[in-house]
């Protein structure tokens, strides 16, 4: 669970001038649908649990009548960093599954999508090369 937070720590720093300057990147290619899937999964236990935490510091504040605003904001803050982050693995999973929808196998001369290793089409029953 650490590198996990690692990298989001890493991911919410300030840019400066510097980082404006740097020379475009190479694209990298997409993660593994599966590994983007557990990152997504271990982020949602992540912040369910920075939630409740979350309430419970709010609630004790009450009980002792310290509120702390700025601490408030803070862990507030790191919830909706990793709801950002969620967002962005929710976009790269539905490219991921467009990608992967564009490799599909078609009929030759009906157009039908084919399924894998199918000898003859299903609409118009035409044989399929191998």
């Amino acid at each position: 669970m650490a590198p996990l937070i690692d990298r989001f720590r890493m991911r919410s720093r300030p840019t400066t001038g510097e980082d404006k300057q740097a020379p475009a990147r190479r694209r990298r290619p997409l993660p593994p649908p599966g590994q983007l899937r557990r990152e997504r999964r271990a982020l949602l236990r992540l912040r369910e649990q920075r939630i409740r935490d979350l309430g419970g510091l709010v609630l004790e504040m009450y009980r002792q009548d310290r509120f702390r605003q700025d601490l408030v904001y803070e862990q507030a803050a790191e919830i909706v960093g990793m709801e950002e982050r969620l967002h962005d693995l929710d976009q790269l999973l539905s490219a991921a599954a467009a990608r992967g929808s564009s490799r599909t196998v078609r009929c030759a001369q009906c157009g039908v999508p084919l399924f894998a290793g199918a000898r003859f089409c299903p609409s118009c029953g035409a044989e399929q090369s191998a």
